[in-house]
């Protein structure tokens, strides 16, 4: 007579008590290298910030939000609703809840990540001339913001266009950042509805809608390659349901918007690596072609008019061992990254590890997954990964709503998951406050 398998909750109890084992254990290893006195560089290990308690009126609006989405969730709404409605209404919640945690801090909550020590010191270096600004990026390098000095020049460009279209308030301009950020989600839903189907696309909406990272959502322009790399995936997608020119179009697609994240974020080639996956996984590998070429378009675009991604690239790096190596030690940030990526992605990262092979969607978990390894094995996560890495958190989650075994029957929403990695947000967003 065989046992009979654990229900769902209790499945999802087992998952958070693996995520908090890990988790409690990366904090302890934290705390042994704050007391051991090692170069961290940072007074909020394991994030860059500095740790206080802030508590306002204004902190009652996360809970509300996150009781909305988990009694929505709870209630089936979510599996009733119109696909259409549940698209619009996840970009919606995904702002509502980044913007809830932010305003703890009130309007500066949005508004540090474009103090003038950041991207929008740089924006009057443009002037009148982009193009003068874009042909000496790299031998001005020294010249930058920290931020801007890490990563290739579209997000100064960006802010600049923004502002000579009329939006010069600070705060409207972290609110359209984080709107953009907020597409991420519709994006990614669809990709999950076409690989998964879209029941698993419906259980998973919550797991993004209150994904604790939605802390550094509104106050980091990663947010903005997380929306482009999640296009690019959907275009991807999309290439290997089609045939003929129309395939090779969204594969071409894929590629420029793959190119164009490149613009924004060195790390964020990596993105291209779960499409490739893709191909290979429904044998399309052909459309790898069309998605190469597009991908060259604007990076070669960028070099002809002054930019050449790869000395960006190089000036970056020489960046990143004169101004952050010496000053964070690479064994202990190896160590600490991994807890940031444990409290940042919440419990359902557990509960996705534990089931890849179960999803359809593996190809987005391994792309994302291979990134992050990279950047901890060549020692470059050493602090602020909870921000560089937000294109690829989604990803890493999404077999958390993955069958129990292949094949196997839907599982729904884990709302206990996800119920605990909101409350997590709501701490770290109480605790911590950070420099971007």
């Amino acid at each position: 007579m065989t046992a009979e398998p654990p229900s769902d909750r209790v499945r999802q109890w087992r998952d958070l008590l693996g995520w908090a084992l890990l988790a409690g254990a990366g904090l302890l290893v934290t705390w042994v290298a704050v007391r051991a006195g090692a170069r961290l560089g940072t007074a909020s290990a394991p994030f860059l910030g500095s740790y206080r308690l802030t508590i306002s009126p204004l902190s009652m609006l996360a809970p509300v939000v996150a009781g909305a989405v988990l009694v929505a969730a709870w209630r089936g709404w979510l599996h009733r609703l119109p696909w259409w409605s549940v698209s619009v209404g996840s970009a919606v919640a995904m702002f509502a809840w980044a913007a809830a945690l932010a305003l703890v801090d009130g309007a500066d909550g949005f508004t540090r990540s474009l103090s003038p020590d950041s991207y929008l010191g740089d924006v009057q270096e443009v002037g009148d001339d982009p193009l003068g600004y874009l042909s000496t990026f790299t031998s001005r390098s020294a010249e930058h913001t920290s931020a801007t000095r890490g990563h290739p020049p579209a997000p100064v460009l960006l802010l600049w266009a923004v502002q000579r279209l009329g939006v010069s308030s600070h705060l409207t301009l972290a609110l359209l950042v984080t709107a953009v950020g907020a597409l991420s989600v519709p994006l990614i839903l669809a990709a999950v509805r076409d690989m998964g189907g879209e029941q698993t696309a419906r259980a998973y909406a919550p797991v993004l809608m209150l994904a604790p990272y939605a802390v550094w959502v509104a106050v980091s322009m990663d947010a903005v390659v997380a929306a482009i790399g999640a296009a690019m995936t959907l275009a991807g997608v999309r290439a290997t349901r089609r045939h003929g020119w129309r395939a090779a179009l969204w594969a071409v697609l894929a590629g420029l918007l793959l190119g164009v994240a490149a613009l924004f974020s060195y790390a964020a080639a990596w993105l291209g690596l779960s499409v490739v996956c893709l191909y290979f996984a429904r044998r399309r590998a052909a459309l790898n072609l069309f998605s190469g070429l597009g991908a060259l378009l604007p990076v070669l675009g960028a070099a002809t008019l002054g930019f050449a991604w790869t000395d960006g690239l190089g000036a970056a790096y020489d960046d990143f061992n004169q101004r952050i190596e010496p000053h964070r030690s690479v064994l202990w940030w190896s160590l600490i990254s991994v807890c940031a990526l444990l409290l940042a992605a919440g419990p359902p990262l557990y509960a996705s590890l534990r089931k890849v092979r179960n999803t359809p969607g593996w190809p987005f978990l391994v792309g994302a997954a291979a990134a992050v390894l990279f950047s901890i094995g060549a020692g470059l996560a050493r602090g602020g990964i909870e921000h560089a890495w937000l294109p690829y958190f989604p990803w890493l989650t999404i077999a958390a709503v993955a069958p129990e075994r292949p094949g196997g029957n839907p599982v729904p929403a884990p709302l206990i998951l996800v119920a605990v990695g909101a409350l997590s947000a709501m701490v770290i967003e109480a605790v911590l406050s950070t420099p971007w």
